[in-house]
Order: C-alpha cells, then sequence, then structure tokens
C-alpha cells in the first residue's frame, strides 16, 4: 500500500532530500526535519510544488525529548504511514587531536538519532497494529575499516538493531527495513578524497529505496555489484581484508 504520511529526518540534503522529493505527490503528507533551516525551506517548497502537504521542523535529531514530542504528535494527527531515520553524520580528515571529540559526536549522532526517531515511531504504530519504519545503514557496515571506524561502526549498531527489530515486531504489524547505500552523491560523499566506484544520485537511490520498501525488502542494499562485494569482503581472514584495502584517507 502506497504510504500517504511519511516523516524523514535528515531531509535537507543527500538522500534524505531525494526521498522527500520522491515520495512527494497530491494527497501526501510529508513531515521533514534537518538542522538547516534555508537548505529544508527550498526541499519543502519543492514538495508542495508536486502537490504534497509539508511540515518542516529544525531538530537535532541527539535530542531524545524533542524527537519523542515531534514524533508523537505528527502521529497524533496524521497516524504516520512511514517513518525514515535518515540523519547522520561522517567525519572530515583525520585529526588525531580531535579523534576523540568527533567519535563520540559521530556515534551521538548516528546512533542516538536514530534510536530517537525509531523508538517513539513504534510506540505509536505498536498501538494501532500498523506501519513501516526504515533506518539508514551502509554498505560500509559489513566490515570494519580504518579509514572511518567510528562511521562504519555506528552503520553496523543500526543495521543489525533494524534487523533484529525486523522480527520482533513483524507479528504486530509493523514492517522495519534497513537500507543499505553504497556511495551516493551528498554532502558525506563530497568531501570524499578518493574514488568512489558506481557513485549514483540521490534521485536514482531514491528510486530504489521507494521499490524497495514498497516490497518490503528486510534489506534494501545497492548497488547490486557493491554489495556482493561487501558480502564477500565481510567473510574475509582479516590478513587478506588489509591485503586488499585500498590506502585512502583516513577519517572518522
Amino acid at each position: 500500500m502506497k504510504p500517504k504520511s511519511v516523516l524523514i529526518n535528515g531531509a535537507s540534503s543527500g538522500i534524505g532530500a531525494a526521498l522527500a522529493l520522491e515520495y512527494a505527490d497530491k494527497g501526501i503528507f510529508l513531515a521533514l526535519s534537518a538542522r538547516n533551516l534555508d537548505r529544508l525551506d527550498l526541499i519543502a517548497n519543492n514538495c508542495r510544488k508536486k502537490g504534497a502537504s509539508v511540515e518542516i521542523k529544525i531538530l537535532d535529531v541527539t535530542k531524545s525529548k524533542a524527537m519523542m514530542e515531534w514524533i508523537s504528535e505528527i502521529d497524533e494527527r496524521v497516524c504516520l504511514d512511514l517513518v525514515i531515520a535518515n540523519a547522520g553524520i561522517a567525519g572530515d580528515r583525520f585529526d588525531y587531536g580531535q579523534a576523540i571529540n568527533l567519535t563520540r559526536m559521530i556515534f551521538n549522532t548516528n546512533i542516538e538519532g536514530v534510536l530517537n526517531t525509531v523508538i517513539p515511531a513504534l510506540n505509536c504504530m505498536e498501538q494501532r497494529g500498523s506501519g513501516q519504519i526504515a533506518i539508514m545503514s551502509s554498505l560500509a557496515s559489513f566490515r570494519g575499516f580504518y579509514g572511518a571506524p567510528s562511521y562504519i561502526a555506528t552503520k553496523a549498531a543500526v543495521r543489525i538493531w533494524g534487523e533484529g527489530l525486523r522480527e520482533r515486531y513483524k507479528e504486530k504489524g509493523i514492517k522495519v527495513s534497513v537500507i543499505c547505500p553504497g556511495f551516493v552523491k551528498s554532502r558525506i560523499t563530497e568531501k570524499n578524497l578518493f574514488w568512489m566506484p558506481l557513485l549514483m544520485s540521490g534521485e536514482k537511490a531514491a528510486k530504489i529505496i521507494r521499490r524497495g520498501l514498497h516490497k518490503n525488502y528486510p534489506r534494501i542494499a545497492f548497488p547490486r555489484r557493491m554489495y556482493f562485494i561487501a558480502l564477500a569482503y565481510s567473510l574475509l581472514p582479516t590478513f587478506l581484508a588489509n591485503l586488499l584495502t585500498p590506502k585512502i584517507p583516513q577519517k572518522e
């Protein structure tokens, strides 16, 4: 069934913005949040041009009380069909002097932010026995890598958590999917100083994600070739994986 009400955080750029535009249509309600008002306003206006009803909220996903109040209030009015926990950050260039602070920031945003989105949504959906939740992970989540240990660890954590939630809540009528994209054009990937194979646009990624959610796939991983490589790489012994790992600039 096509969702009539969709909540997306991290919606001001990248995959989040592309998903907002992908779902925008006549008769669709979108609740969008981000930290940057100018960018979020632009996306919201473009969604309205496609006929969607849009509400925006400037929110930090690490603020659990504010997130709970926002999600609960929206759901009370419109009964959210789909909640996409998309917001996340990655480190920039590696700096030993800033590594600990940056690591804490990444863990707080990428893990606490997902918890602060998913838990209130689950509480609302459980009461009526329906709804769908999508959690943004990454193909990078399948193996630890020296180039971005904090980012990868957080994406692995939310992927595994989401996969467990799917089995726990399916008998309650709630669908849970994890999304594992490869390289997608965004404010995160534009900082990368290395070659990114099969880099795709946010628009293409959003179409793949929407199709996967419509079919209720447990794991929406793409591009397919990169997914198979990531799975194979995760099975390699550590010494062999290290030998095959390209030397790229480090970040957190």
